[in-house]
C-alpha cells in the first residue's frame, strides 16, 4: 500500500451531530466526507480550510487545555439545549452517555462480540465462552 492509497474510516456519532455536520458541510459546499477530513485536519496544529469560492489558507489551531472529547460533549449539549445549570448539565451528559452506550452495545451484539447473559448477570465477551 502506498501513501496515496485511500482507505475507509468509520465512526459513530449521535444523529444530531451528523445532521449539524451535514448542514455545515453544505454551507461550505463540501461532501460530508470532505468536511470530516477537513475538520480532523483542522484539529491538528497546522491546517488548511477550504471555503466556498476561496482559495485555501493556512491557520493555527489553539492548543487544547483539557480532554477534547469531554469538552466537545459539553459544548454539544449546551449548543443543543441552551443554558443549563449544573444538575441539568450532568443529567444531559449522562443521557448522552446512556444513548451512546446503548447504541454501542447493540452494535457489539450485532457483530457478535458481546452478548447479554442472565446467568452471568450482565454483558459478556462472546470469546470468553
Amino acid at each position: 500500500m502506498t501513501d496515496d492509497d485511500r482507505v475507509a474510516v468509520k465512526t459513530y456519532v449521535p444523529r444530531y451531530q451528523k445532521e449539524h455536520w451535514r448542514e455545515h458541510a453544505d454551507e461550505l459546499e463540501m461532501s460530508q466526507s470532505e468536511f470530516v477530513r477537513t475538520m480532523v485536519q483542522a484539529g491538528r496544529r497546522e491546517f488548511e480550510v477550504p471555503s466556498a469560492g476561496e482559495s485555501t489558507r493556512t491557520e493555527s489551531a489553539p492548543e487544547p487545555d483539557g480532554d477534547d472529547e469531554f469538552d466537545d460533549r459539553i459544548l454539544a449539549v449546551l449548543d443543543r439545549r441552551g443554558a443549563l445549570g449544573w444538575d441539568d448539565l450532568v443529567d444531559a451528559l449522562i443521557d448522552d452517555v446512556e444513548d451512546e452506550l446503548d447504541a454501542t452495545l447493540q452494535r457489539l451484539q450485532d457483530e457478535n462480540l458481546v452478548r447479554y447473559s442472565g446467568r452471568d448477570g450482565g454483558y459478556v465477551l462472546t470469546n470468553d465462552e
